[in-house]
């Protein structure tokens, strides 16, 4: 254990949470000087990266599927809009909601935003076998389903 991070509780254990914490931050870090050319900012490429791979999608849709506020994702999606990545259509179903879709520019930068994604994954992958990044993986589906699905009464 780090000298920096000492056990809060009484028991003595180390919280998985300051370490997921630190590992977010240092991530959008990296993240954020890999996308500066592009004008993307780290809490926007997951919204570009999620249009990509689910167009038509809503913002009520791509807000639930990501886990992420409604207006935080407002905000962003308004961003990739800005940069000319991404664009609105009213829903034909709906008329409330709109549908985003990517840009021919959104479409054009998306290989460069999955290089820099992956050498950044690939620096948090330095020393992990894929058995254990496997693990990981799916501790940490465990810990946000703990946190997101309601419990049964």
């Amino acid at each position: 254990m780090s000298e920096h991070w000492k056990p809060h509780d009484k028991g003595g254990e180390e919280s998985h949470g300051q370490y997921i914490s630190a590992i977010y931050r240092h991530m959008q870090v990296l993240i954020s000087a890999e996308l500066a050319p592009y004008r993307i900012g780290s809490g926007q490429y997951i919204f570009l990266m999620a249009i990509a791979f689910q167009q038509p999608i809503t913002q009520k849709e791509l807000s639930q599927k990501l886990h992420i506020d409604k207006t935080t994702a407002a905000k962003a999606i308004a961003r990739l809009e800005t940069e000319g990545y991404v664009r609105r259509e009213a829903d034909p179903a709906d008329n409330r909601y709109h549908q985003l879709y990517l840009t021919d520019s959104g479409r054009a930068v998306v290989p460069r935003v999955q290089e820099a994604l992956a050498r950044v994954k690939n620096k948090t992958r330095k020393g992990i076998s894929d058995e254990e990044y496997s693990l990981l993986i799916s501790l940490l589906k465990v810990v946000l389903r703990n946190l997101t699905v309601p419990e049964e009464a």
